[in-house]
């Protein structure tokens, strides 16, 4: 098994979220002790935004590549890989603004290819990554629940790993953290969360 952490909380060890992540990483390794773990740490650092070259090399055919494109095609691919070799994938997604950070934005930019995890049929879109686990540790400084018009966070990650494939998805939930007394509670009811993966 490989299992691929994702980070991308700003706050560094105050941050809610990576606490999260790191109580997740315990459960699955005592679970799979002989399990390959890999670390991206985009809070710390960061990929770049999507360009014209980066967009460019990721979407088009190797025949239409201009010199930047190639050049740009490796970490990019790299990137891709990673998540593609994982089995189970666990991001630290903490709400900025009502949706998710910058920088995990710009990884799931790199995920979203076409012809290769998804493409357009004659019925729609059809998503080609299959047999993947992701749990997602969410951290909220309010109150939303389930259905909240201003959640564009939670949604957001379950919307695009559905279409690309991904139907294995499993939210931990660290809400009200920023109100008086609630990132203890909040902490409580996640690791309940989590002693049950």
């Amino acid at each position: 098994m490989k299992i691929l952490r994702i980070d991308s909380s700003t706050t560094g060890a105050s941050s809610v979220t990576r606490e999260m992540t790191g109580l997740i990483m315990e459960k699955l390794k005592a679970d799979n002790p002989d399990a390959e773990v890999v670390t991206r740490d985009l809070g710390v650092e960061p990929l770049a935004h999507l360009n014209p070259i980066t967009t460019g090399a990721i979407r088009m055919g190797e025949d239409d590549w201009t010199d930047d494109m190639k050049a740009a095609a490796s970490p990019e691919k790299a990137i891709l890989d990673e998540f593609l070799s994982a089995d189970v994938v666990v991001i630290g997604a903490p709400m900025y603004n009502f949706t998710i950070p910058s920088a995990l934005k710009s990884w799931i930019d790199r995920l979203g290819v076409p012809r290769v995890t998804f493409r357009y049929s004659e019925d729609g879109p059809e998503g080609l990554v299959d047999g993947h686990r992701i749990i997602v540790a969410s951290g909220r400084g309010g109150s939303y629940g389930d259905d909240s018009p201003a959640d564009y966070q939670e949604g957001l990650l379950e919307t695009f790993f559905n279409f690309i494939g991904v139907t294995d998805i499993t939210i931990i939930r660290a809400e009200g953290v920023g109100m008086p007394g609630g990132r203890e509670k909040a902490m409580a009811a996640a690791k309940e969360q989590i002693a049950k993966l």
